[in-house]
């Protein structure tokens, strides 16, 4: 299902030079998966799913948690990028079923660096 929008943003000079390093990936293996999904909901309901956001555009950290490094990759780091890469409108909450999008690829994208 996300096949084809990670394989856009793979082409992407930006998106791509995000990869998980040997501290992330061990983190996911130390927390569990479950944990890392329950991280992104919370990251994407109180970050990214308001309708405003002061900081938009630098609410998502590059570094520190497996979540925000796929945020980057996968263009769900704020309004701006969902807006061009996913077609979410900004100025308008997200809803259940956008958000549940957004952690569903973020997740995809984890799943797949292995």
């Amino acid at each position: 299902m996300y096949d084809e929008i990670l394989k856009s943003l793979s082409k992407s000079k930006f998106r791509s030079k995000f990869k998980l390093k040997d501290k992330e990936k061990n983190y996911i293996k130390t927390k569990g998966i479950e944990t890392i999904k329950s991280h992104a909901k919370d990251f994407i309901k109180t970050r990214i799913a308001p309708a405003y956001i002061p900081n938009d555009g630098k609410q998502t950290p590059m570094k520190g948690h497996p979540v925000f490094i796929a945020q980057h990759a996968t263009a769900t780091c704020c309004r701006g990028c969902i807006n061009k890469w996913h077609k979410f409108p900004q100025g308008v909450e997200l809803t259940e079923q956008q958000q549940q999008y957004l952690v569903d690829l973020i997740m995809e994208w984890i799943n797949q660096q292995g």
